[in-house]
């Protein structure tokens, strides 16, 4: 069987302009970077920009697990399907972050014969976007510090600076430091830390913006820290805001790569969904949505986190409504939330599949009755599913009312995902009629509690004292009016990784909690998730080589 970079290198790719071709880009808006990649220029929105939209298809999945559930790649090979029924389409995708390539997830570029190309260049550096971003981010950092040494005019305490640094690998070693050691030439001694690099506001805002003008009042926006009496202290106040969006003046544009079976792609920010909000840039979407009939994007992780934020959060910035969902499930990812261990999925077990399947009908149900849109539940097909299994998991989707439909994208590409375009067809004739799940009136905790309760499950929200605080001089300030955006653990409902299925009779813990005023909304960081991952205990940049004639290897 051929790895998934195999198969990759062994396709012959188009070249870039006949991707554009397709997507009705013409060649004065495409900068090419390289044979295969290139950045579209922001004019071309503005040239579409009385043209109606296409349909918006998100792709979203239920809760992961190690079994593996395929959200990407069925994303792609869906695109890829739609190609194949001759049906106009273009995908938007986040860009992959160095963190879990070299760590233990993987890419974004899906896998087996559903993936973008050229998959290595995107997997590692791509256009540099994100380097970009931690540049941005750490100039901001640098000034930060370099204000407080040159006499700190604006009265910043160095004891109530928020904002950190950033780099994009995971290195729990920098998670937190003491910096400004050494000489007095050397800076202000200080407790800080890094974060990932696509946990940074400045990641949320360059998905988040609509333009260049929006991008720098954004910037400009940024809490970086209070002063010694308490008022807070932007970006701006340190002159900041020119020289980071001069950093991010080729980030801003999307990216156009293609599918295997030649499909363009616009591949665009890279935000997680369990620490930041999990969705592609709003440019890149409102972009594919005047150029094609039909719009495919997902969200990271499950959708109580990538889906909740897009509804939430991505849809009011952007102005635009998804259409339809389609949630990807997988037999085996079902029987490990029904209590079976990883080594035993591959037996047949219809009753731990009815155990676990819980977690999926609250997957539907949120979707479906809190934002009132249309669902199609991907079956993402394994070779060690029985045919007992897929039925009886058909028909418990057809027990709760939602359209279900077999995928094998993975190993046919896109003829696997025939079945599935056709049914995500039919799902776009039922009318949606999507809304947020709350006004943005409300209170900073009757939002949060109106997440946690009706999309999580729990019984309540319980918080710390320092994150009590928090909200109240959030308040003060007049972030009130801010959506809300929860990091938690991607791998349960709740903020407890152990707790599969759909739990319940627990409460969410928020320990912490931040407000992102450039990018617009305030984050609550419940449980022990971490704003910098660190490395398991094999990594997969052992793997990981390059040979004498210059090819990648041990990339997935």
């Amino acid at each position: 069987m051929l790895s998934d970079i195999e198969i990759a290198q062994a396709c012959s790719l188009k070249p870039i302009q006949a991707i554009a071709d397709r997507a009705g880009i013409a060649e004065a808006y495409v900068e090419p970077h390289g044979k295969y990649k290139a950045k579209i220029s922001l004019e071309l929105l503005q040239q579409l920009q009385d043209r109606a939209n296409g349909k918006l298809i998100y792709v979203t999945a239920i809760t992961p697990t190690p079994a593996g559930e395929g959200k990407t790649t069925t994303a792609i090979g869906l695109a890829q399907a739609f190609g194949q029924i001759e049906q106009p389409v273009l995908l938007c995708l986040r860009e992959p972050s160095l963190g879990p390539v070299f760590g233990v997830k993987g890419g974004a570029t899906g896998g087996g014969y559903s993936q973008i190309l050229p998959m290595d260049e995107i997997n590692l550096h791509f256009t540099g976007d994100i380097h970009a971003v931690t540049a941005a981010h750490n100039l901001l950092a640098a000034l930060l510090d370099n204000h407080l040494y040159q006499g700190n005019a604006l009265g910043i305490d160095p004891k109530r600076v928020v904002w950190r640094r950033v780099m994009d690998i995971s290195d729990r070693q920098l998670r937190s430091i003491v910096a400004g050691l050494g000489n007095k030439s050397d800076g202000v001694a200080r407790e800080t830390g890094f974060d990932i690099t696509v946990a940074s506001e400045i990641m949320a805002i360059l998905c988040l913006t609509t333009g260049i003008h929006d991008l720098k009042e954004r910037l400009g926006r940024i809490l970086v820290a209070y002063t010694y009496d308490n008022q807070p202290v932007y970006a701006r106040d340190l002159k900041a805001t020119g020289a980071m969006a001069v950093l991010l003046k080729e980030a801003i544009k999307p990216n156009l790569v293609q599918t295997i079976e030649g499909q363009p792609a616009l591949v665009h920010g890279g935000p997680f969904a369990n620490i930041a909000h999990g969705n592609n840039s709003i440019i890149a979407t409102r972009l594919g949505l005047k150029l094609s009939k039909y719009v495919i994007t997902e969200g990271g992780f499950a959708s109580d986190l990538g889906a909740e934020k897009f509804f939430d959060i991505v849809s009011r910035a952007a102005g635009v409504k998804p259409d339809t969902v389609v949630l990807v499930a997988s037999v085996r990812a079902l029987k490990f939330h029904g209590g079976v261990a990883k080594e035993d999925l591959s037996r047949e077990d219809l009753a731990a599949l009815e155990r676990g399947f819980v977690n999926l009908e609250r997957h539907y149900r949120n979707l479906h009755e809190l934002y009132r849109l249309p669902v199609v539940v991907a079956i993402n097909r394994f070779p060690s599913d029985t045919p007992a299994e897929l039925e009886f998991l058909a028909q418990k989707c057809q027990a709760i009312g939602a359209r279900s439909a077999i995928s094998e994208v993975v190993a046919k590409g896109g003829p696997g995902g025939i079945e599935l375009a056709r049914a995500v067809l039919d799902s776009l004739e039922e009318a949606a009629d999507f809304q947020p799940l709350y006004p943005l009136e409300l209170p900073l905790k009757e939002k949060l509690a109106l997440v946690a309760t009706r999309v999580y499950g729990a019984e309540g929200v319980a918080y710390t004292s320092q994150a009590e605080q928090a909200l109240k001089r959030l308040e003060q300030l007049g972030y009130g009016n801010l959506p809300v955006c929860i990091a938690k653990t991607q791998m349960s409902f709740s903020d407890d990784p152990a707790l599969k299925g759909a739990p319940s009779g627990w409460t969410l813990t928020v320990r912490e909690v931040r407000v992102l005023a450039g990018a617009g909304f305030v984050v609550a960081i419940a449980g022990t998730i971490l704003t910098m991952p660190g490395l398991p205990k094999v990594p997969a940049a052992e793997q990981i080589d390059l040979d004498d004639d210059g090819r990648i290897r041990g990339l997935f």
